[in-house]
């Protein structure tokens, strides 16, 4: 059971309080001193399993708790619930965006924890204890696109604006001293999503955000450009209070030496952050023009041929990979089409003319249904349909052959994680020449699988949020009709 919960620290501490009823009994007083004197009190952990419960302070962002359309999602949600299970307790999460007070809920002991995707600084190291990292950042200064480029925080002309409380107000109190004209506002009423989004506005001209907050929203805004990195890498950690108490926080070590050891936290990252950490700009710009103004013609093929077991937005994104949304287009191997099939497949599946975009669409829709019912039943989502699309891309033959090397070098061939790891190995002779199919162009299916996934998070965020077209660009692409990337001729 999770429940999602939005107080104040006040609230929260007011909550807590204990109402003593004073009576001069003396009976009940006499025994309870007793009792005080024989009963020792239980440790943290010893409570939170008499409770069956754990109480975690976190924020609402995209990279830690949100709600998705199937259900809540985000790193630290899925890490905190994995830890609950891992002990056999339920969750109650407690949402606050304001750094000061989840910092005062740890403090003050009103909550077990925060996974709130703080970042390790020395001065919360006073107040907090970090439980072991789990992720690595840098913090990056941004600005609009187009605008004038500050090559260094001297070079800053215009107002900056960062989260109140934050590693990066941290920062720039310690880049003063060298910077006398450095100037900022800290604020609490805005997350750092919502900075980003006074920066497109040209509300304020500069933020400092951390880099995986970045990536993610460039996936929607491309004009959000980063000016230069400020400070050192930093680490993301749960912080804990500053308890003599180390029953609970001796779990905490415990479980993550587990999930590091099973490959789960890299696993996760995989999941959440390793489709976005490549920004090409141009590319991103070409993909929201061509969502917004070449779609629309061949969405209702999309939607009809994903019928109720495909994502059409998925469909469509495979095909602007394969395409870019071009019924003519063709490989120097001999593919064609919006889906890009070889002349063998398409009479395979029954399409009579690849260059129909109708007649293409539903082909590869039923190509993908084809190879994902060869993906092992045990592999769950969402790793089932990254190795269906590897396998439509490259051929499963070859997505086999990387899950055998995979489980051979120890790590897991039902993870996405681990095997696109190993996909590359099969340009090497030394590895190909042991596997059943040969040699293949493995880190093509890798490329594959990462831009389909970005483009699919970018459609299913136009389709929700209802956005405005872009502003035309100029598409550097190539003449109708013609793909320069060769793709394989399996499918």
């Amino acid at each position: 059971m999770l429940r999602y919960l939005q107080v104040s620290p006040q609230q929260l501490i007011s909550g807590l309080k204990l109402n003593v009823l004073v009576k001069p009994v003396l009976l009940v007083i006499g025994l309870s001193l007793v009792s005080a004197c024989t009963e020792k009190k239980p440790s943290k952990l010893e409570q939170v399993m008499r409770k069956g419960k754990i109480t975690v302070v976190t924020r609402n962002s995209p990279t830690t708790f949100y709600e998705s359309a199937n259900g809540y999602a985000g790193i630290e949600y899925e890490m905190v619930s994995q830890f609950a299970e891992f002990l056999g307790v339920e969750v109650d999460f407690i949402v606050n965006d304001n750094l000061k007070e989840i910092n005062e809920l740890v403090k003050n002991e009103s909550v077990d924890f925060a996974a709130a995707g703080l970042t390790v600084t020395p001065s919360r190291e006073e107040n907090l204890r970090f439980a072991p990292a789990y992720q690595r950042i840098t913090s990056k200064l941004v600005f609009k696109q187009g605008k004038k480029w500050p090559r260094n925080i001297g070079q800053l002309d215009g107002e900056l604006r960062v989260v109140a409380h934050s590693a990066y107000s941290q920062e720039l109190l310690e880049l003063k001293p060298d910077y006398p004209e450095l100037h900022w506002s800290e604020t609490t009423e805005q997350t750092a999503e919502e900075l980003l989004m006074m920066i497109l506005d040209e509300t304020i001209d500069y933020t400092i955000v951390d880099s995986t907050e970045l990536d993610l929203n460039r996936r929607f805004h491309p004009e959000l450009a980063v000016a230069f990195t400020v400070g050192k890498p930093q680490t993301l950690a749960w912080a804990f209070p500053q308890s003599p108490d180390y029953s609970l926080f001796t779990k905490v070590i415990e479980f993550f030496g587990k999930q590091n050891a099973q490959g789960k936290i890299a696993q996760l990252q995989e999941k959440y952050y390793a489709h976005v950490e490549k920004f090409d700009y141009v590319g991103a710009r070409q993909f929201h023009h061509a969502a917004q103004n070449k779609l629309t013609p061949y969405k209702d093929h999309f939607v009809k041929s994903a019928g109720d077991d495909i994502d059409w937005r998925l469909l469509a994104a495979q095909s602007y990979q394969e395409s870019h949304w071009k019924p003519k287009a063709k490989s120097p191997t001999g593919v064609r089409g919006m889906m890009m099939l070889t002349l063998r497949t398409a009479k395979q599946l029954g399409i009579s003319n690849r260059l129909d975009p109708k007649q293409s669409i539903e082909g590869g829709a039923k190509y993908f249904r084809k190879v994902k019912k060869r993906v092992p039943d045990r592999i769950v989502e969402p790793d089932r349909t990254w190795f269906a699309l590897a396998g439509y891309n490259v051929g499963w033959g070859h997505v086999e052959d990387a899950r055998i090397i995979t489980q051979q070098q120890g790590a897991d061939p039902d993870k996405w994680s681990d095997v696109k790891e190993r996909l590359p190995l099969l340009q090497k002779k030394k590895w190909y020449k042991k596997t059943k199919h040969g040699y293949a162009r493995g880190a093509e299916p890798v490329r594959y699988v990462t831009n389909i996934r970005r483009y699919y998070d970018v459609l299913v965020w136009l389709d929700e949020e209802q956005m405005d077209p872009l502003p035309d660009t100029p598409e550097s692409e190539q003449e109708e009709g013609t793909l320069v990337a060769a793709q394989p001729s399996d499918k």
